[in-house]
């Protein structure tokens, strides 16, 4: 292949990454990929006799879970709101956590906490009044990355049923740009499945520590049901992820007592550590990258592009770390 067209390739996937972050299609590019590398990954476990309708058996299974994950979501939070007056005893937890944190913190702090949850329901109020406009604007914002992240599955899914195959009477650069893609899809798959495996792994202990070991020890934390998909969801974010759902776990646990918060924050950083060498296990192994450097990544990429450009930095990290293996560069 001339040297002047993979040059091309590299130059076009550089101006991509920047164009993806600043025009916020980070949702639409990483559900594609996801759709993508799912359906080619179960299409290849199917039988080998299913042959060409592998793909479509694969990607209809896909849609299906897709489609369960959403109404399920949607009734539990009907549920949630409707049956079982879960508003009502979510205010009364959060009341009783206001409660435990205006006698467990120094008074310098406590007369920051709301005194009761009629004032809590009154400073919301205010902030909403004083935010209207800009709590509209992220209300559209979260229209919007749905409907990226629903044209992603599309595009994702679509892609997997033509199955590209490189093919050598294809012109040059075209063949370089697939070159480019299937290698960024092998990152994505690497990095982002492997970062599934260690959230999964921490949520599990922490769910452990959570509903089985606090409770033996008598002590039953308020919102247990929602800290857990929150470790989960929140741990999909390499290094700083565990960071932010620890920081909730200790502060309902400060609500308790500051004993239970201080025994809360010695589990956790235990956890942490554990998944620190889970992360430098899975991930590092996967992309050949130790844990300083993604953080690295991460904050420079948060520092030109925001939250997307810190979600995105482990994939395109593992892409160029890959691309250069590729090259024979390192």
């Amino acid at each position: 292949m001339p040297l002047n067209v993979v040059r091309i390739s590299y130059l076009l996937s550089i101006l991509a990454v920047p164009l993806v972050l600043h025009y916020h299609l980070l949702s639409t590019v990483f559900a594609g990929l996801a759709v993508h590398v799912l359906t080619s990954k179960l299409a290849r476990r199917l039988p080998s006799h299913i042959g060409r309708v592998a793909h479509a058996v694969a990607l209809t299974a896909i849609v299906a879970v897709v489609i369960t994950l959403l109404a399920a979501a949607l009734f539990g939070l009907w549920t949630f709101l409707d049956l079982s007056h879960g508003m009502a005893a979510l205010f009364s937890k959060a009341a009783e956590v206001l409660d435990n944190l205006k006698r467990s913190l120094p008074p310098s702090l406590a007369e920051n906490v709301p005194a009761n949850i009629q004032d809590m329901r009154e400073e919301v109020t205010e902030l909403l009044r004083e935010h209207g406009k800009n709590l509209s604007t992220v209300g559209i914002s979260g229209v919007k990355f749905f409907i990226h992240a629903l044209f992603g599955m599309v595009i994702g899914g679509m892609t997997a049923m033509h199955r590209l195959v490189r093919d050598e009477n294809w012109p040059p650069l075209c063949g370089a740009l697939h070159d480019r893609t299937r290698c960024l899809a092998e990152a994505f798959d690497k990095v982002v499945f492997a970062q599934v495996k260690i959230s999964a792994f921490n949520t599990v202990l922490t769910a452990l520590y959570l509903l089985v070991v606090l409770p033996l020890a008598g002590i039953h934390l308020p919102l247990v049901t929602v800290l857990i998909p929150f470790t989960f969801i929140t741990g999909l974010l390499p290094v700083v992820g565990n960071l932010i759902s620890n920081t909730g776990i200790v502060l309902i646990s400060l609500g308790n007592s500051p004993l239970v918060a201080v025994s809360s924050l010695v589990f956790l950083v235990l956890v942490h550590k554990l998944e620190y060498f889970a992360n430098a296990r899975i991930v590092g192994g996967e992309v050949h990258a130790k844990a300083w450097e993604l953080l690295c990544a991460m904050l420079l990429f948060e520092a030109i592009f925001g939250i997307a450009g810190m979600v995105a930095a482990p994939v395109i990290y593992g892409w160029l770390k890959a691309e250069l293996k590729s090259a024979k560069m390192i």
